[in-house]
């Protein structure tokens, strides 16, 4: 509750000494400055501020508890619901808008309205020898100092409400482990910002001179003819259109690079690390893009040591897989070979084709879980040491299941886990059929086969190219994809011939 108190005292504080300097100082000062009164008509329109100010104050203050009811809220909450965080999020993002709100109604109305009322008495009572004109001019004036001083009010509560913010983000990812963010769609346009800034800083000096210049040639010449107000209107909408313009002009200045870092920033979300932002600016924006294109270049160096840290795994896995059993010796390395010919004949992607290699290279990598007794053993293997060897698959998906990110493993689970289910259904570990076996499992299969019946065993020597590409064919459409290994006996007869 305490980081509360501190933001409602600096608020409490930005907004007396705002309105006392916008009243009082701006107000009064051009008051006092371009009108000539005597003590007792100081005294009433002294008077009068005061008892404006008194009821500024009162409905600003009850409109000041309202719009921060929700903080109070919050803070009296041990653990609030991230409903509510996200509620008071929102709500602290929007603040300054409200406070912008909150000045331009009941500062203003609150000021404006008394003023006017206890000024029309006073001139009516004869308390002012003031024309009613005046009042006109002053309630111009006060619309112009209402706004200045909301512009001012908005950048220091801007300011004031970012600890809060933070100590919102930080409770809630403690509390709820979520990190908050808002939504686009509710975000303060930068443009509006800078057009409304622009335009009040721009146009505040021109008015309250236009309007001095106005009190003071009323005074001197009485009531001013129609061309006077005719070039005094011209002069305004030209400032005022040069303002609008130049702030449009100053936008678009500034979102020019920050829509370029942006999609830069898309491209590397979306995968693409060689996005790169070319940095055509001079001013702070250069230091930004020189900044981003840094980080892109350190994440695609990364991503490059990643990438072959990643194969350099695979390849001594396989290495070490193969390493138990002499017989077997280059299996995994060949079997990835004969795969990736059978994925690009079959027109898989390239992206597809290098997961396909890594998940050949892994197909074995269960037996890693098999006990040599068994894995190693020369004579025909008994009932039960068969069973333990089928658990092979299941065993290697598992393995790369753990290793993280679990995203990059998860294409290749489908091959190691399935190169040993039959397209008849009467294959392990689940007995798929048809194409419901994946395409990883159905292609490392038919090279799994050939390299088997080809590779020299303790138990007996390997197979004549010819053979196995008789068994292959045999088995084309009970054992083994029907379409897939034509494609690679195919292949391999071409090869043959050449």
């Amino acid at each position: 509750m305490t980081l509360y108190k501190q933001f409602e005292r600096r608020l409490l504080k930005n907004y007396i000494l705002g309105s006392t300097a916008a009243v009082l100082g701006v107000g009064g000062v051009f008051l006092f400055t371009t009108l000539r009164f005597s003590w007792k008509e100081i005294f009433m329109i002294s008077s009068i501020l005061l008892l404006s100010s008194i009821f500024m104050f009162s409905l600003e203050y009850l409109f000041f508890h309202m719009h921060t009811a929700v903080f109070r809220s919050y803070y009296s909450k041990k653990v609030p619901s991230i409903q509510m965080a996200e509620k008071v999020y929102f709500h602290a993002h929007h603040f300054p808008v409200r406070t912008v709100k909150r000045i331009l109604g009941p500062h203003l109305f609150g000021l404006s309205i008394p003023a006017i009322t206890f000024t029309a008495a006073a001139i009516y009572f004869e308390f002012l020898s003031l024309p009613y004109y005046y009042i006109y001019l002053a309630t111009l004036g006060a619309i112009l100092v209402a706004g200045m001083h909301a512009i001012i009010e908005f950048f220091l509560t801007t300011k004031a409400v970012q600890p809060i913010l933070k100590d919102i983000l930080d409770r809630t990812l403690k509390d709820h482990g979520v990190t908050l963010s808002l939504a686009s769609s509710r975000h303060i346009s930068i443009q509006r910002k800078i057009q409304w800034s622009t335009l009040f800083i721009g146009t505040f000096p021109l008015l309250l001179f236009a309007l001095a210049n106005q009190v003071r040639l009323y005074q001197i010449s009485g009531a001013i003819n129609s061309s006077y107000w005719s070039w005094a209107l011209f002069v305004l909408i030209i400032g005022i259109s040069f303002a609008i313009y130049g702030a449009y002009l100053l936008f678009k200045d500034i979102q020019q690079p920050m829509n370029e870092l942006q999609a830069g920033m898309y491209e590397v979300r979306t995968g693409n690390s060689n996005a790169k932002v070319d940095d055509l600016y001079s001013d702070e924006f250069s230091k930004l893009i020189k900044g981003f294109n840094h980080m892109g270049r350190a994440i695609q160096s990364r991503d490059q040591e990643n990438k072959q840290l990643l194969e350099s795994f695979f390849a001594t896995m396989a290495a070490t897989l193969d390493a138990r059993d002499p017989y077997t010796a280059g299996h995994s390395l060949r079997v990835a070979d004969y795969a990736m010919k059978i994925g690009q004949m079959a027109g898989l992607p390239f992206q597809q084709l290098l997961q396909l290699r890594k998940a050949a290279l892994l197909h074995d990598i269960g037996k890693i879980g098999i006990p040599d007794m068994i894995l190693l053993k020369e004579e025909k293997l008994t009932d039960e040491e068969f069973e333990m060897i089928k658990k092979h698959p299941v065993i290697g998906a598992d393995i790369l299941a753990q290793v993280q990110p679990f995203e990059a493993m998860k294409p290749l689970l489908p091959g190691v886990r399935y190169h040993h289910e039959r397209f008849d259904g009467n294959g392990y570990p689940e007995k798929l059929a048809g194409n419901s076996i994946p395409i990883f499992g159905r292609i490392i299969a038919v090279a799994d086969a050939y390299d088997a019946m080809t590779s020299d065993r303790p138990y007996r020597k390997g197979m004549t190219h010819e053979k196995a590409l008789a068994i292959l064919e045999d088995g084309r459409g009970t054992q083994w994809d029907p379409y897939l290994t034509q494609l690679f006996i195919d292949e391999m007869k071409l090869k043959s011939i050449s």
